[in-house]
């Protein structure tokens, strides 16, 4: 060490914590690269994030390099400063551990905390141009490497440890993808983040929470006069009918209205029959399947339109292909009656909003941000009758959570309107 500068010995110890900087920063980043940015940039023909994807296909080899790399480069940089203390003070005990000791608190600050916290804030603009030197030094210290990963497998035989799968190969779940999609922040629109986080919410939802409940279906009863049932078809606003004969759970069929609007331009005297003769068979959905498995089946059986029944075959309700569609895009503007209600559907200056029975949970949920229990009933009113355990009569408040409902009228054994008051911030009363 005599024969060789000072300059030359602090110019080599700073070359070696640059060195063992760059493993460290480099490690980081490609461990917090973002694997689908990544393959998006392979995608369209960027070589260095191939190349990053090579490297972490092969996670066990990467680690093994730069763990190889930084172990020897942080041994010669203590020895280096050990032999400048030497040779500058002396074989003086005092001098050594204080020189051990600075050379320690180097290394950990710039060679890595320093550089990991780099790599780990700029990780895609580190990790592709650092993959294409790590690459060759890969190829280069193949021999090495496997035979350091020689032992390692040895030693892990001997606890039996089996080595798992590449971390980067399991596949994404539900509840992760929708966390990114959460985190997207201005990356996404806001209108495409609802329409994504409402698909995810298909596969957790039956048709029986978005359908029109049993009570609310506009439906044909063939056991009506003739003029009821052409009264009915002039003032309807659906496409499509359900027509039941007597009861509604004695469904015969669905009538397309403009057919019959077709027949009711006749001149001949129209009698049931000729209504009959225009059904289609009905298509029936037992309550408990799954919002996504029903918009296959509407596609596979190329319909629009579902009877839900339950395990007893009693009618529960209805739901369309546009029920579907809306669950997952948002409510169509359209010009039918009641189709101003949803203006209404928000807290007033009060904090109050007023609401019918029959109003959905998960509609309550979305529109006024609350969080009912959705796991019971499906309406409001359903809601109240479990928690009650009675028919109220008005008007009676309960509280459920943070908010308070107030129930304003009842009629026919059911709740017909209740009054909700926003919870106050912090759910403090």
């Amino acid at each position: 060490m005599d024969t060789v500068p000072f300059w030359a010995q602090l110019l080599a110890l700073a070359l070696l914590i640059l060195c063992s900087a760059f493993f460290a920063m480099a490690e980081t980043a490609l461990m917090a690269a973002n694997r689908h940015r990544l393959r998006h940039l392979a995608k369209r023909g960027s070589r260095r994030a191939a190349t990053t994807l090579w490297l972490l296909d092969r996670t066990d080899k990467l680690l093994s390099l730069v763990l190889i790399a930084n172990t020897l480069i942080n041994a010669m940089a203590t020895a280096l400063v050990t032999a400048i203390a030497i040779a500058t003070f002396g074989h003086d005990e005092n001098v050594i551990t204080i020189s051990t000791g600075v050379v320690a608190f180097l290394l950990i600050v710039f060679a890595e905390i320093s550089p990991k916290v780099i790599g780990a804030t700029y990780p895609e603009k580190i990790a592709l141009p650092t993959s294409v030197v790590l690459k060759p030094l890969m190829a280069a210290a193949k021999p090495v490497i496997w035979f350091v990963n020689l032992f390692v497998s040895l030693v892990l035989k001997l606890f039996r440890i089996r080595r798992g799968g590449n971390i980067h190969d399991a596949r994404l779940s539900p509840e992760e993808l929708r966390s990114m999609v959460l985190e997207g922040g201005n990356f996404i629109p806001q209108k495409h983040k609802s329409i994504l986080l409402n698909l995810f919410d298909l596969e957790t939802i039956s048709v029986e929470d978005i359908m029109t409940p049993r009570s609310q279906i506009e439906a044909l009863n063939l056991a009506e006069p003739v003029d009821e049932i052409k009264r009915q078809l002039t003032t309807c606003y659906h496409n499509k009918l359900p027509v039941y004969e007597g009861e509604i759970n004695r469904i015969v069929g669905i009538l397309h209205v403009r057919k019959a609007m077709a027949l009711l331009n006749q001149d001949e005297d129209l009698t049931v029959e000729h209504f009959r003769a225009l059904l289609s068979a009905p298509y029936f959905i037992p309550q408990d399947t799954g919002v996504f498995t029903q918009l296959q089946y509407f596609q596979e059986n190329r319909e629009r339109l579902g009877i839900i029944v339950d395990e007893y075959g009693e009618v529960q309700g209805l739901v369309t292909l546009d029920d579907i569609i809306e669950e997952m895009i948002g409510e169509f503007t359209t010009s039918m009656p009641g189709a101003a209600r949803a203006d209404f559907f928000a807290w007033n200056e009060q904090g109050e909003c007023l609401l019918e029975g029959a109003t959905a949970l998960r509609d309550i949920n979305k529109r006024l941000a609350l969080a009912l229990p959705l796991d019971g009933p499906k309406t409001i009113n359903g809601l109240l009758l479990e928690l009650l355990q009675d028919i109220p009569e008005a008007p009676i408040s309960v509280k459920i959570g943070a908010c308070v409902v107030e129930v304003i009228q009842t009629q026919n054994q059911a709740i017909k309107v209740v009054k909700l008051k926003r919870p106050a911030p912090g759910g403090k009363d």
